[in-house]
């Protein structure tokens, strides 16, 4: 769990980074698959962030509103 925790860490800041990823580059970024980016992206769901999906080809991830960490 605790690689878990501190990957969601790290995705919650590259999400914050910049406002759209796809999920290849995420997945690139956290050395990881893409079905494990998907998971964690429920993770995230299921902890109330506003993680917001785009299917297809053009899609992407990004934080809804309200989804600001503290500095």
């Amino acid at each position: 769990m605790h690689q878990t925790s501190g990957r969601l860490l790290a995705l919650l800041g590259l999400l914050q980074s910049r406002p759209v990823w796809s999920g290849a580059e995420l997945a690139g970024r956290l050395e990881v698959s893409g079905r494990t980016v998907r998971n964690d992206m429920e993770r995230l769901r299921n902890l109330d962030y506003p993680v917001e999906a785009v299917r297809g080809p053009g899609g992407h991830y990004r934080l809804g509103v309200g989804a600001k960490l503290p500095p």
